[in-house]
Order: structure tokens, then C-alpha cells, then sequence
């Protein structure tokens, strides 16, 4: 096992995802020990989550028997299998005091997608496929995102690099002592559910910001023309042109027929950026790059792309003069040229 662990590792062309080599690394490091720094300290959520083949885990349950380890990745995500060997070498190193389980962040992957992963790699710790409540729970903004809780049930560590401080903080919660089962987690709390919104729903009350700082009405009152909502990441196309190069493609699709609709019709656009591996100057270098005309926001929390339930890039949601979503376009209905022109239903 680790030696197909480790040939893969060998094998891997070293791509980045918002700029190179280390500096990608450095980013990455930035970006999520800047979203961890407020949990730090905090009770973990206590959250029950089920994995890809159907085993329910508790993590309240573990809190005050066990440290935790929590690993988000996502099988199109360079790092994540560059550091895959270190991932599986805690796992099976972990003892009684130790939990680890494998967090797939649930963007642009399937099951399917992760199950061959796993066989590729001969992975064998626990794997979930997240729905959206870890990531929000534990502010997830880069792949891989670690996170370490110790036995009290707080959170210790955030991170992104496989280094010395991951290792360092994986000893301390392992070596710490139990606490008491009645008193970890103790201020723990099920994190709110997701409200969710789907064809055939009205847009919130919501106004998110574009990166100038102008408002977003969602429900603009009178409105006289239906809204656009196109969900998307300034790496889509760069990055996933190697790793997932369906999607990339279907990503350039999409900006294209944005850039021949916006200018010729009465219709309100947003586009809605992950938060995921971007900022909102990626953002600003992203519409410079390809000419981008419509406004864009950066949902940098990934609050908006988990209310719309958007797990696969691009997607657009059509939004009638009334506020009311009435139709979807994303993935392999892009193929066709006019996908989106049908859709808002231009001539």
C-alpha cells in the first residue's frame, strides 16, 4: 500500500492552483490559519456524519475518548494527493487516542469519483463526502485543510501544509489526557441546518457585495427584468484543465455565453465566486484576464454556493422579475451553445 502511495507521489506533476510552487503552499497556509484562527480554542461541533460505505460517525461521541483528526481534500486537489502519504501514515499509526478521517469537500467530486480514488491510492482510512455542514463548521477555504481536535473537544489546530506544526499538533491532542466524557464538548453545539433553496423557491433576503464594495439585492423591489445567479471559481479553467478538464471546459462554456448575453438583454447578472482556494483579488485578476463584464461577489465563506446547493461548477440559476428561482443550468447542458440564451429565455 504505501509503496502505490508513494509511486503516485513520484508521479504527480506539480501543478498549483493560484500561483506556484511555494507560494502556493505559503498562500494556502495564509488562507486557512486565516479563516481557523477565530475556532482556535473553540468546542468543536458535535456533528454526525456518514461515510462513503454507509458507517455513521459521531464525532460528539468521540470527544473526551479521543483526539481528532479532520482532513478536507478533494480528489482533483494536487496537494491533497502530494501530501496523501503523510495522511495515510497517521492513520495507520493512530492508536486508541487518535480518530482520522478523511473529509472530501464535496466540490466537483462524486462518489464515484472519490471510490476510485481511494482504490487508485489504496486508501483505508474512513472517507465522508461533506454536504456542506463541515466546511461551514470549520471554515473551510483551501484543500487540504487540517484540523485537529484534542481529547477536551476543542479545537487545536488549522492548517494546510503536512509540516512539522501538523505533526506537532497531532502529538500534543494525542498525548493530552482524556477529559472527562460528561464535560468535553460540553459547550459543543449542533451547528444550525443549512436552509437550502431549489427551483421553484424565492431568492432570500439577501445583498451580498461585489468586490467594488456595491450592493446586490437579491429580491430588488419592482423589478421590471429577471436576475441571473452564475456560480464559478477564478481557477476553474486554469487548474482543472488538467485534473478535471470536463469541467474546465464547461467553465470557459459558460463565460462565453455570459459574455454573449449580458450586453443584449434587460437582465440583472451576478456572478458568485467560491471562497474556496480564492481571494477577491483572484477575483479582480480573473475578470481582468478574460474581460469579464458582469458584477462579481466573492461568497468567501461559501455560505450562498451551500444555500444553492452548488457542488459542481459552473451553474447558473435563472430568477423570474418576481424573485422566484425558475430554472437551472450547469454541467453537460452546457454543451450546447445557446444552453444558457434557452434558458433565460432570450431570442
Amino acid at each position: 500500500m504505501k509503496s502505490r502511495l508513494a509511486s503516485s507521489f513520484a508521479s504527480i506533476v506539480c501543478l498549483t492552483l493560484i500561483s506556484a510552487g511555494a507560494q502556493a503552499d505559503t498562500s494556502g497556509q495564509q488562507l486557512a490559519e486565516g479563516a481557523g484562527r477565530a475556532l482556535l480554542g473553540t468546542p468543536a461541533p458535535r456533528l454526525e456524519v456518514k461515510t462513503i460505505d454507509g458507517r455513521t460517525i459521531d464525532l460528539g461521541q468521540l470527544y473526551g475518548k479521543q483526539a481528532v483528526y479532520l482532513k478536507f481534500w478533494a480528489t482533483w486537489c494536487v496537494p491533497c494527493r502530494q501530501q496523501m502519504p503523510h495522511f495515510e501514515h497517521v492513520y495507520e499509526s493512530a492508536g486508541a487516542d487518535l480518530a482520522v478521517i478523511a473529509v472530501n469537500v464535496g466540490f466537483n467530486d462524486a462518489v464515484d469519483d472519490i471510490r476510485a480514488y481511494r482504490e487508485k491510492l489504496g486508501i483505508t482510512m474512513p472517507i465522508v463526502l461533506d454536504d456542506g455542514r463541515l466546511g461551514a463548521a470549520f471554515h473551510l477555504r483551501v484543500t487540504p485543510q487540517h484540523i485537529v481536535i484534542g481529547r477536551d473537544g476543542r479545537i487545536e489546530y488549522v492548517g494546510h501544509l503536512a509540516d512539522a506544526s501538523l505533526d506537532a499538533a497531532l502529538s500534543a491532542a494525542r498525548t493530552e489526557p482524556a477529559a472527562d466524557a460528561s464535560d468535553a464538548g460540553a459547550a459543543s453545539k449542533n451547528p444550525a441546518a443549512i436552509v437550502r433553496y431549489a427551483v421553484g423557491d424565492a431568492l432570500p433576503e439577501l445583498t451580498p457585495l461585489t468586490i467594488e464594495g456595491t450592493p446586490f439585492d437579491f429580491r430588488e423591489r419592482g423589478a421590471a427584468h429577471q436576475t441571473v445567479l452564475v456560480f464559478l471559481s477564478p481557477w476553474c479553467e486554469s487548474y482543472l484543465a488538467t485534473t478535471r478538464p470536463e469541467v474546465s471546459t464547461n467553465c470557459r462554456r459558460m463565460r462565453e455565453q455570459v459574455a454573449a448575453l449580458a450586453g443584449e438583454h434587460d437582465t440583472r447578472w451576478l456572478g458568485i465566486a467560491s471562497g474556496l482556494w480564492a481571494t477577491a483579488e483572484d477575483l479582480r485578476e480573473y475578470r481582468t484576464q478574460y474581460a469579464v463584464g458582469i458584477p462579481l461577489a466573492l461568497d468567501e465563506s461559501g455560505a450562498l454556493f451551500r444555500a444553492f446547493t452548488v457542488n459542481q461548477l459552473p451553474a447558473a440559476l435563472i430568477v423570474d422579475r418576481h424573485g422566484r428561482i425558475v430554472r437551472r443550468v450547469e454541467g453537460a447542458e452546457l454543451e450546447t451553445p445557446t444552453a444558457l440564451r434557452a434558458a433565460i429565455g432570450t431570442r
